[in-house]
């Protein structure tokens, strides 16, 4: 048998490399891939967090009191390939909720609750702190109904006692005719409506129909008056839906969330624009006082004419909503847009 030139490889082993390097290719994209799905999914629940604090998940049939605090949900005892928990809840009573969301009742899926538990514990010793009595909720879709389900898992040494609450014994059509009198209406939602309103797609048994009422809940959500509750509904959806949701949908509601916090952003300086107006006018004479009140409206016009054409030049939007978040004229926005590709 002859020997290899120095420094050439056989044809076997030039595949096996060339093989290898696609594998760890595909590996690295398919990493890069979940990463940047964490971190949009981060940035979302990190924002839907801030506005969870206060409420209760009483409504879908758990017994619990309100959320004191929103933990991190990531554990560092956890596989790399192995999804995060959906929430970690501080409650009013001390205890802490580890909430996860199912769409398929799996049994060997207890093993993966009682991974999430001892990361838990660990995590708080090695904190230096003592660990809290934990409860595991799992909270399944409209597709499993309770008979299907154990809340038990006991291996002799080990027990584990599952909460579960279930989706499909709500009434997602009574609900969502509910929402869209309050909407249509303009009234302001309370708090068990603003977490009936995220959880209504899941409360679907088929995955063609949480698809399509999730786009009905988006839309109805941005006709929401109160612009923080409109904020928390879409991120709600959108953290809650994350395991169903196609990326098209999910590009969708995170552009209604940015242009929300846009809004919000807009409507705040509007208003200290206004504030600080008055407060030179308290200090002038009546003449001055009529003067700055029409400098100030002007500048806040100026500013929404600004503002318009900014969002017609990103082209993201239609005119309609363009006009809603400018508080203009529709007729006015048009000849904004007119104007500017005019130019």
């Amino acid at each position: 048998m002859r020997g290899k030139k120095p420094g050439v490889e056989s044809s076997g082993a030039e595949s096996f490399k060339a093989a290898k390097g696609k594998t760890n290719r595909k590996n690295l994209e398919k990493n890069k891939g979940r990463d940047i799905a964490y971190q949009n999914k981060d940035i979302t629940s990190k924002m839907f967090a801030e506005q969870l604090k206060g409420k209760s998940f009483q409504i879908y049939g758990i017994e619990m009191g309100k959320i004191k605090a929103v933990l991190p949900t990531n554990i560092p005892t956890i596989k790399v390939n192995e999804l995060r928990l959906d929430n970690l809840l501080e409650l009013e009573d001390g205890t802490v909720a580890l909430v996860d969301y199912e769409s398929e009742y799996k049994k060997e899926n207890k093993v993966k609750y009682l991974n999430y538990l001892t990361g838990i514990v660990n995590r708080y010793e090695k904190e230096g702190s003592r660990c809290p009595n934990l409860r595991m909720i799992v909270v399944y879709t409209g597709d499993i109904r309770k008979e299907e389900v154990s809340g038990e898992y006991n291996v002799g040494a080990v027990k584990l006692v599952v909460e579960s609450a279930f989706l499909s014994e709500l009434d997602g059509d009574g609900i969502l005719a509910h929402l869209q009198e309050k909407v249509e209406r303009g009234d302001v939602l309370n708090d068990r409506e603003q977490m009936e309103f995220i959880i209504l797609p899941l409360s679907y048994k088929k995955r063609e129909e949480k698809e399509k009422k999730i786009q009905e809940t988006v839309k109805l959500a941005v006709k929401i008056r109160n612009r923080e509750q409109q904020l928390f509904v879409l991120a709600g959806i959108l953290t809650f839906a994350d395991k169903i949701i196609d990326e098209d949908s999910a590009k969708n509601i995170r552009r209604a969330i940015q242009m929300t916090k846009v809004a919000m952003i807009f409507e705040e300086e509007k208003e200290e624009a206004v504030r600080q107006a008055v407060e030179e006018e308290k200090q002038r004479g009546k003449q001055a006082v009529k003067e700055e009140k029409q400098r100030g409206r002007q500048a806040i016009q100026e500013e929404k004419y600004k503002f318009a054409l900014r969002m017609i030049t990103d082209g993201e939007v239609t005119l309609e909503k363009i006009a809603e978040f400018a508080d203009l004229d529709l007729k006015v926005v048009a000849k904004l847009a007119s104007t500017s590709s005019g130019r």
